[in-house]
Formats: C-alpha cells, sequence, structure tokens
C-alpha cells in the first residue's frame, strides 16, 4: 500500500483537510503530519501486514515448483494452467477468488505500469497470438512464477528474456478490501 494511500486515509478518517489533488505533498511532509497526529505507528502496522501478505503470497507460489502444466488444471495433485495457478495462490495465500482466465483476471484487477510492479502483482503475455493469454506472478527483480506450457511446470523466469520482452502485455494489482487498511482507518476516527 503507498504511503499516499495511508495518507489519504489517516486524513479522511480525521476528517481534516488534505492539500488539492492536483499538489504533490513529499514522504517528509506525510511523515510529520503522521508523527503530529500519533499515527505513525498505526502506519508501521499496516505496512508490514502488507509485507506479511506479500510475503505469504510469494512464498505459497514457490512451494508449488515443479509442478506440471495441465492445461484446464487448477490444483497440485493434477497439474496447473497459468491461470489455475495463480488463482489457486491468490485463494490459499489471502483468501481472494480470482477469476478462471487470464483475460478475465486482467480485467478485474487495477492496471499498473511496469515500473510500479511489485511482489504479488500480476504479469501478462500474449503468447498465443491473443492479448492476456498468459499469466504470471511477479517475484522482484524482473522475475516472475508461473506455470507455462505443455511438457513444462511451474518455475521462476526472467522478464527480460528476448521471448517475454516481445509477448509483455501489462500488469495488474489485485485490489481488495485490505483489512489492515480498514483497522487503520477505523482506529483513526476514534
Amino acid at each position: 500500500m503507498s504511503r499516499w494511500i495511508c495518507f489519504l486515509l489517516l486524513v479522511g478518517a480525521q476528517a481534516v483537510h488534505a492539500a488539492p489533488a492536483a499538489s504533490k505533498i513529499s514522504d517528509d511532509e506525510i511523515d510529520r503530519i503522521l508523527k503530529e497526529r500519533g499515527l505513525m505507528s498505526q502506519l508501521q502496522e499496516v505496512r508490514n501486514d502488507v509485507t506479511d501478505r506479500t510475503t505469504t503470497l510469494v512464498s505459497t507460489a514457490m512451494g508449488f515448483l515443479g509442478v506440471p502444466y495441465r492445461r484446464g488444471g487448477s490444483s497440485a495433485e493434477t497439474g496447473f494452467d497459468c491461470s489455475g495457478f495463480v488463482r489457486t495462490i491468490f485463494e490459499q495465500a489471502k483468501g481472494l477468488v480470482l477469476p478462471r482466465r487470464a483475460k478475465e483476471q486482467a480485467a478485474a484487477t487495477e492496471v499498473i505500469d511496469k515500473k510500479d510492479l511489485k511482489p504479488g502483482d500480476l504479469v501478462f503475455f500474449n503468447t498465443m497470438r491473443h492479448a492476456f493469454s498468459h499469466v504470471g506472478i511477479y517475484l522482484g527483480d524482473g522475475k516472475f512464477i508461473h506455470s507455462p506450457r505443455s511438457g513444462s511446470e511451474v518455475r521462476v523466469e526472467d522478464m527480460t528474456g528476448k521471448y517475454w520482452q516481445r509477448r509483455f502485455n501489462g500488469a495488474r494489482r489485485v485490489v481488495a478490501e485490505d483489512d489492515a487498511a480498514d483497522a487503520l482507518a477505523n482506529s483513526a476516527r476514534r
């Protein structure tokens, strides 16, 4: 969760006037305001919770390395296709049920710029001559984990390789009701 979103939640929850949307507030200014209002520790709790959730998501995905590809597959016992893998990881790690197909997952998630990728974000590729035909989970440092194709298995690959660079379709973030952000907003109202 970005510092700016946390700031807006906190400031909005306390019904104070925020700067106009067109002006940019520095991180130092955000920290100063949060410290003044005694909310810095709550922001750190939210950051820690978001980090824990991302770590859980990535470690859950890594636990399936080597599971064979299977078209239409959605379990470790029978194998995964790309979207079945992503769907299973988000359900197990975060309790979120994503749509079944890669194209539907792209439509149901928030568009982000490639430069804004964070671990746990979704990366999409055109591998079948149509947009969003393949999906994986971004791990950081240009790497992603996915279930690539028949005869293969869940593995980590580098997005900077020529094959993946040419086929990159876009990045998406799974946005859900974040319990930590809700808890933070509620505590700020007290």
